[in-house]
């Protein structure tokens, strides 16, 4: 590449969903919507158990943690998508793109890891229930979530540090509506070969190791309920992890169709559907899944809307 066809990068284009003018009021109004609730959701769950001391135990505070997350991971690309369709322009600073790769990476292997402590944590209540109040104790649980928090930030600062290193050439357009790694990745002139390698890597532990955690707790789980006698014991025991089983699926679903689907690229209109899904949609569902399929939570949520409703 010769040094005529190289220049600094001021910002980058993220072309989005549409092209059409006409289409800009609807999908405003529609992501306007989704990240209002999901904000509004997510955040009357953290409310909810840290009011409630009979939520204080490693469940729910691992859950108002993985709220907190979701909070974040939805804000890194949505606030910036409204304000291109609201100005309809498709523009994003470099340094805009690189701090919201940054935060997009931290909160989106912030929620792998908290998926996986807390099947980890129903593992250890169903199949070892005289133990776990000594295994799950406040100093592990707190750690699990420091480790977690420090994972998650190491790798996302190297891959941003080796962001830095590289030049880009005039081709400045991203296919997608946020600053998305690989295809930012594919716009540089110069040689991206260790951040490729270091990206197919994270991806690939953070997509398989996670995951095989989460289905060898949940093969345990399923077969010790399965030696429960009695009925009500094993509803019991299904019910206490029914809402993460169901927001595991939804994330890892949606979240390994975008890169794993042989037929649909990132970029692609499909592939930005998907994206929408498990970064925009899965956070919205959350608070949904666990306020419906969780007595305690839904009765922690009319408690705390009980107190806000007297005081004004």
């Amino acid at each position: 590449m010769k040094p005529g066809n190289q220049t600094k990068v001021v910002e980058f284009l993220l072309l989005g969903f549409s092209q059409d003018a006409q289409d800009q009021p609807m999908l405003f109004g529609l992501f306007l919507s989704m990240y209002l609730i999901t904000v509004l959701g997510n955040l009357l769950i953290i409310l909810a158990v840290s009011s409630d001391p009979h939520l204080h135990i490693p469940m729910y505070f691992f859950l108002s943690i993985l709220s907190l997350a979701d909070i974040g991971f939805t804000s890194t690309t949505v606030p910036k998508m409204l304000v291109n369709l609201q100005t309809q322009t498709k523009s994003i600073s470099y340094a805009g793109c690189l701090t919201q790769m940054y935060f997009f990476m931290v909160f989106g292997g912030l929620d792998t890891f908290l998926l996986t402590v807390m099947a980890y944590d129903r593992f250890v209540a169903i199949c070892h229930p005289l133990y776990y109040p000594t295994i799950m104790n406040p100093q592990l649980c707190g750690l699990l979530v420091l480790v977690s928090w420090f994972i998650s930030l190491s790798y996302s600062l190297i891959q941003s540090l080796l962001m830095l290193r590289l030049s880009f050439c005039t081709n400045w357009v991203i296919r997608h509506f946020y600053c998305e790694l690989a295809q930012a990745l594919m716009l540089a002139c110069s040689n991206t070969l260790i951040s490729h390698i270091l990206l197919y890597m994270v991806t690939g532990l953070l997509g398989f190791v996670p995951l095989s955690g989460i289905l060898y707790s949940y093969v345990q789980i399923v077969s010790t309920i399965m030696r429960i006698p009695s009925a009500d014991g094993k509803y019991k025991a299904f019910s206490t992890c029914g809402s993460h089983l169901s927001v595991v699926s939804l994330f890892y679903g949606t979240g390994l169709g975008v890169y794993l689907s042989p037929s649909t690229s990132p970029s692609s209109q499909k592939g930005m559907v998907a994206s929408v899904m498990y970064t925009v949609v899965t956070p919205m569902l959350n608070p949904f899944i666990y306020s419906l399929r969780n007595k305690d939570i839904k009765t922690a949520l009319w408690k705390l809307l009980g107190r806000m409703l007297r005081v004004y």
